[in-house]
């Protein structure tokens, strides 16, 4: 199927805006995407039209709400070929997600156990897995990749011992793009008998998401990343390991039956979901969901995937540039430095070319140490971009590239 990008782009009013007097060029969607106006209409009807707590109420608006709130939960449930409703947990985003799962897996860890991370994991899937540190004295155990940013199959395996508990892993590395084999990772985890939790939080607006095919049994991503709304996003759970969990939170909503004395939980999924949703959100995460499916999401990959190609070529015609992340099957993310030049200088001048990238370093300070550099430039591509956009990049790095070596 061959996308109109200019009817695509109409969807997005912020694509017509200049910076600097320059027309924008977004390339920082590994960061955020940007929101078409059918989501944040979604928006505007919650809150004009069907605005009312959820769950709690029998009069017509509140029956309403909670209607758009278990259609978006069904819409994710069949977006991720889920098993069932019940596992899927809205939350505030894939941290969140995390934290839930580190939070309340963590009271079974003693002293010793072990957590399986890779090298290349966001902050939020190191972090949360330390704090646990602070009650029981868990070791993290880091997969190393290779030079091309691919994850040493081999050194995981070697990784598993009698003390290894829990395996916590990206799908797709925020910063070298790597798309690690998960559904192997999960297969060699479960013959040890030890569970796997999915970052999935730069996967799920870039290729097909199926948890029961994967075999994963936790699974999170945000929907921000994906054309949504900020706030929001999913923790899917395999209904076994959800209702041994206790709860991650207590308030209203999660509740069976309430005494000073003692209190029952409510089943799943809401056990997991205290106080109010921010329904509004979640009723344009499925909107957001529709905008995808419109479009296609194996269109979408193919698209971005000539994106990253074109500018793999171009930027590769630059002296001193290197490219971090070279694998093959990587989605659309460049993280790259020209010799010699800061990152942060680069991303500024950048800007000023109206070209929005990342700089710094994408809140994976141990994947850069293990690189041996700061930081790098990081340019991510999503449907709307254009191959003129890619060409407009280009040329801006050059001339950025020139204005330091004069």
């Amino acid at each position: 199927m061959s996308l109109d990008i200019d009817k695509i782009r109409e969807e997005f009013p912020i694509l017509h805006r200049t910076v600097e007097g320059n027309p924008l060029v977004y390339l920082d969607n590994a960061a955020t995407s940007q929101t078409p106006r059918c989501v944040v209409d979604s928006i505007c009807r919650m809150y004009y039209e069907h605005k009312a707590n959820v769950h709690r109420g029998v009069h017509t608006l509140s029956q309403e709400a909670t209607d758009r709130v278990e259609d978006a939960r069904l819409k994710v449930k069949e977006f991720i070929n889920a098993g069932s409703t019940e596992e899927i947990i809205f939350t505030r985003g894939t941290t969140e997600g995390i934290n839930l799962v580190a939070s309340t897996f963590g009271n079974s860890l003693c002293n010793g156990d072990e957590i399986i991370v890779t090298v290349a994991e966001h902050h939020s899937n190191i972090v949360p897995w330390q704090l646990l540190q602070r009650y029981c004295r868990v070791v993290l155990k880091v997969v190393p990749i290779d030079a091309h940013g691919d994850i040493m199959l081999d050194a995981y395996e070697d990784l598993f011992t009698d003390n290894t508990r829990f395996v916590a892993l990206a799908h797709v590395s925020n910063v070298l793009g790597t798309v690690n084999p998960i559904k192997q990772m999960i297969e060699i985890a479960h013959r040890h008998g030890v569970p796997v939790l999915i970052d999935g939080a730069q996967a799920v607006a870039h290729r097909r998401i199926d948890v029961t095919d994967l075999d994963a049994d936790f699974y999170a991503f945000s929907a921000h990343k994906m054309y949504g709304p900020v706030g929001v996003g999913v923790l899917y759970g395999k209904r076994r390991w959800l209702e041994t969990l206790p709860p991650y939170q207590g308030g209203g909503e999660m509740i069976g039956h309430v005494t000073f004395e003692k209190t029952t939980f409510a089943d799943l999924p809401f056990k997991f979901e205290a106080g109010t949703p921010d329904y509004v959100g979640v009723a344009a995460m499925s909107a957001a969901i529709d905008y995808i499916n419109r479009i296609g999401i194996d269109n979408i990959a193919a698209h971005e995937r000539e994106l990253l190609i074109a500018a793999t070529a171009g930027l590769m015609e630059i002296p001193g540039m290197k490219i971090y992340g070279t694998s093959a099957g990587k989605e659309g993310v460049i993280s790259f430095l020209v010799d010699g030049i800061h990152h942060y200088d680069m991303g500024m001048l950048l800007d000023k070319m109206g070209i929005a990238v990342r700089t710094g370093h994408h809140c994976a300070q141990p994947l850069m140490t293990s690189l041996g550099i700061e930081g790098t430039v990081r340019a991510s591509f999503a449907v709307y971009n254009t191959r003129e956009e890619v060409e407009r990049f280009i040329a801006a790095v050059k001339r950025a590239t020139a204005m330091f070596r004069k």
